[in-house]
């Protein structure tokens, strides 16, 4: 504190010497013009290494009014990053490009200061010597170049009842990564020192910063942002953002495209009564993007506003490049901003609800509410009143004030019904009346109240069908399916088995918190050539207990699922060109024992073994009669 008192005095007396006016608000020195020009020339390189460490360091004070300032070797402003938005609020005019802030033209201040003595420093209110600097606090440090010699400074500015020894530690980390980006080292050598720079700083921050490289590695991460993940800090680092993140859009491509920050807001279970905002900003080299700084922090929600079903996924989240998938994306995002209603249809696990979010996101809905309800798991007698909603007083123990439906809540949104197929026939009726009519009743009200709700409906039954059996209405069916999407099985997808087994593996092992682990081959052969009656889902489950099991899955892949594939042999024989089909005229023995290997051979992907056990026989016998009927295998 002594040296730092004798430090000001000292500069004070050189100001005073050098005829500085204490009453002064401006430089004596300014340059404009084609001086200016020259100066910015011969700094050109200085000025554009800076800028990205600049933007680094802006990121992790962006919320707290403070502007950052680079000069050159004598104290003339080169560059300012933040002046536009925190002019008026630091009342700072007087510091400007082209100003000079050496001791001989503006007296005491951080900038002049560090370069005559060569040190990084903080001066705060009336340790500067004009008046016009007295309102703010500023921390300095100088840049050298290789051979030890000044060649500028960087410097953080803002009022002066924000002094904190922190900001000083970032204009340091700040100052390091610019000098060793000026030894022209490779990048990520850079950014791998700077971090290590940044560790002590960025540790005593009130809000979690993350760094990530171009490949979207987490290079440094601190303890509050690992908190947010709760996760440890050494499981964090090298993974990739979007195994952390995994509901994100690709966050660099869209900052390489779009040089403005980005903003998400997150909820975690274990931070259920936060939501965790995120600033993504982008890291850019020579114009090109090279990593991001990612300020996490925690916020309340504010009182009166609940939680509601969202839509979290887009169609990067659907993992996949099959043919298959590919055409249900391209005729998905073609139809999103319809508003005409969607039928997805498809087996159980296949992913209907990620696709419904998707379309949501993808659409000009994207900023309204999406509203999921599961017609199959909502008791017959309530189903009404959660559609619909009710007036106060319709029911015993009811809301107080009565209570909006999810057609209200969806309103100018999505509203995606799940197992549509699992509807009472009685409420299809009042179903096909708000969609036909735009508008809803609520129970015990009179008043119709006009929505304005995209629908979505989901089933994994074949609603023609049930139809004809009398258990779902024909006119709603033909009101839903005004445009019929088809969601393949897994078993139609297997181009995408090996991606999705990567995929879990990661997401699994992240959330377990254990290493990645390595499949056996004959282990990773059964995955890819299963036929996965569960589809999507039951792959992710099982990769979870192979994850937990170190690589090894406490199960038989085969045998577990014995009844559900046979029901996938038969489901298969339906529309298959070879199926099994007992017709008047086909009583042929050898003809229907033909069709019947066929159809497991194809059903267990020529592995003999599983098929001569599914159908009662020895491989032997199996062998014979494949030759006898000269079937191709």
């Amino acid at each position: 504190m002594e040296n730092k008192k004798i430090l000001i005095e000292n500069s004070h007396k050189r100001s005073e010497s050098y005829g500085v006016e204490k009453k002064s608000n401006y430089s004596k020195k300014i340059l404009s013009g084609e001086r200016l020009k020259k100066i910015l020339i011969k700094n050109k390189e200085l000025i554009e290494v800076s800028k990205v460490y600049i933007d680094m360091v802006f990121s992790a004070v962006m919320d707290n009014e403070f502007i950052i300032v680079l000069t050159d070797n004598n104290g003339c402003i080169l560059y300012i990053k933040g002046i536009e938005e925190n002019i008026s609020k630091l009342d700072c005019i007087n510091i400007s490009i082209g100003a000079y802030m050496d001791e001989q033209n503006i007296g005491t201040n951080a900038m002049g200061t560090a370069i005559k003595e060569d040190k990084c420093v903080q001066i705060t209110a009336n340790e500067h010597y004009i008046h016009g600097l007295q309102g703010l606090t500023c921390s300095a440090a100088p840049i050298h170049n290789s051979k030890g010699e000044i060649i500028g400074t960087l410097n953080l500015t803002g009022r002066s009842n924000m002094k904190h020894p922190h900001t000083l530690g970032l204009v340091v980390f700040g100052v390091k990564a610019i000098e060793n980006e000026l030894d022209k080292k490779k990048i990520s050598n850079i950014l791998t020192q700077m971090y290590n720079y940044m560790e002590s700083v960025i540790e005593n921050l009130d809000k979690g910063i993350m760094i990530v490289d171009k490949e979207g590695k987490i290079t440094n991460i601190n303890k509050f942002a690992a908190e947010i993940f709760n996760k440890d800090k050494e499981l964090l680092l090298k993974e990739k953002i979007q195994y952390i993140l995994p509901n994100l859009e690709n966050i660099l491509e869209k900052l390489d495209t779009d040089e403005k920050t980005i903003i998400k807001e997150l909820k975690f279970s274990h931070t259920s009564r936060y939501k965790t905002k995120l600033v993504f900003k982008g890291i850019r080299h020579n114009k090109k993007i090279v990593g991001m700084v990612i300020t996490m922090s925690n916020e309340k929600e504010e009182k009166g506003v609940k939680d509601s079903t969202g839509a979290f996924f887009s169609f990067n989240d659907i993992i996949g490049e099959s043919a298959a998938i590919n055409n249900v994306i391209t005729n998905c995002k073609i139809i999103s901003n319809s508003p005409s209603t969607v039928l997805i249809q498809g087996e159980s696990g296949t992913g209907k609800e990620i696709l419904a979010q998707a379309m949501h996101n993808y659409s000009l809905r994207r900023n309204n509410k999406f509203v999921a309800i599961n017609c199959g798991a909502i008791p017959i007698n309530i189903i009404e009143s959660e559609l619909f909603g009710y007036e106060d007083g319709t029911f015993t123990g009811g809301k107080k004030g009565g209570k909006s439906g999810k057609f209200e809540i969806a309103n100018k949104g999505t509203l995606f019904l799940d197992e549509v197929g699992e509807m009472p026939l009685d409420m299809q009726v009042k179903l096909l009346r708000v969609l036909q009519e735009g508008r809803v009743i609520r129970l015990g009200g009179s008043k119709e109240i006009p929505i304005d709700v995209r629908v979505i409906a989901a089933t994994n039954k074949n609603l023609k069908k049930e139809v004809k059996k009398g258990t779902f209405r024909e006119d709603l069916y033909y009101r839903l399916c005004i445009i019929p999407i088809t969601l393949p099985p897994l078993r139609e997808r297997k181009g995408d088995i090996e991606k999705l087994i990567e995929y879990f593996l990661r997401i699994k092992s992240f959330k377990l918190n254990k290493h990645i682990p390595e499949i056996k081959g004959e282990l990773y052969n059964k995955l890819l050539s299963y036929n996965w009656p569960g589809n999507i889902r039951q792959l992710e489950n099982y990769i979870e207990n192979i994850v937990n099991l170190d690589g090894v899955l406490s199960f038989d892949l085969w045998e577990d699922n014995e009844e559900m594939i046979n029901q996938v042999i038969f489901k298969e024989d339906q529309s298959n060109s070879e199926n099994f089909q007992i017709e008047e005229k086909n009583f042929n023995l050898e003809e229907l024992e033909r069709k019947t290997i066929i159809t497991a051979i194809k059903a267990y992907n020529n592995n003999i073994t599983k098929v001569a056990k599914v159908l009662g026989i020895s491989r032997n016998t199996l062998y014979l009669k494949i030759k006898k009927y000269n079937i191709e295998v």
